[in-house]
């Protein structure tokens, strides 16, 4: 019987569904893992925000160039990464990050790719998702992360996109005319688990937020005549738009699931680590691999 379980198994095509989730979608890769340590063959990913970025580098196959980078960045590494945008439309503008990442990946075009790999944006002006499928791959996943008030928008072909989490966290519908066996969706809003760790977890925000405008104050004087740095940083202003879209995410993504059931939903719980959390990478993708034995095992 385990023989033709396994058999079964190393046939079925799978559509992957990758949720957006600030860095909690580092636990993508340990669900890739998963999969193709047991036999699944990703003929096709559709993600948003942290989704499109694994789901493009993996597509580019890139995801072990990637992981062995993102294993090895510590809390000082991330800020550094972070390019402070002065037009206020958002903290950072993100050029300095998607530069890295075009060094390890390359600079690949979606039509390039060997398997099939959508990237989904905001369009807030006309209210509707952007589906992203050709052009180049970093274009598309630089438009898909956009997380309002934190990465500045960005124009992609004349329209200015934000983070595909505000209209769709989990974009099931673009694998509709997938010619797959099984549809994935792996939802990184997934319910509280309580931990010995969540009164930290509950300040990282804060932290990072707080080596930022640290970073910005060394910068320029003008920084502290135009944004308010308390000595004591609280809950501050980006914490609490971080915190309502973190909310929001999470019951869109619920509607979308009941809506546009997957076969499978792979749950992450929404409190594991904050939305900038990278240096717990090896964490969350063990996290990842974990959830995906526990659902698909």
């Amino acid at each position: 019987m385990n023989d033709k379980a396994n058999s079964a198994k190393s046939e079925k095509t799978v559509s992957l569904v990758l949720g957006s989730g600030g860095a909690r979608g580092l636990a993508h890769i340990g669900v890739i893992h998963w999969l193709e340590e047991h036999g699944y063959k990703i003929k096709s990913i559709c993600g948003s925000s942290m989704g499109a970025l694994i789901g493009g580098i993996y597509a580019a196959g890139k995801l072990d160039t990637y992981e062995e980078w993102v294993t090895s960045l510590n809390k000082v590494d991330i800020v550094r990464l972070l390019d402070l945008s002065w037009q206020g439309k958002g903290l950072v503008k993100g050029d300095k990050l998607f530069n890295r990442l075009i060094e390890l990946v390359g600079d690949q075009h979606i039509e390039d790719l060997p398997l099939s790999f959508t990237a989904v944006a905001s369009d807030i002006k006309n209210e509707k998702e952007v589906w992203m499928n050709s052009g180049k791959l970093f274009n598309a996943i630089r438009a898909s992360i956009s997380i309002p008030l934190f990465f500045t928008p960005y124009n992609y072909k004349g329209v200015v996109l934000i983070d595909g989490g505000v209209l769709n966290p989990i974009p099931i519908a673009p694998t509709f005319s997938d010619e797959t066996d099984i549809t994935i969706a792996v939802n990184l809003g997934g319910k509280i688990e309580i931990t010995e760790g969540d009164n930290e977890q509950g300040n990282s925000t804060n932290k990072y937020l707080a080596a930022i405008k640290n970073k910005m104050s060394d910068v320029s004087g003008w920084v502290k005549n135009k944004v308010k740095t308390p000595d004591k940083l609280e809950l501050g202003a980006y914490d609490i738009a971080n915190q309502a879209f973190e909310a929001m995410q999470s019951t869109i993504a619920r509607h979308k699931l009941a809506t546009y059931p997957p076969d499978h939903v792979i749950e992450i719980p929404r409190n594991v680590c904050g939305i900038l959390e990278f240096d717990r990478a090896r964490e969350l993708i063990d996290l990842g691999y974990q959830k995906a034995q526990e659902s698909l095992g």
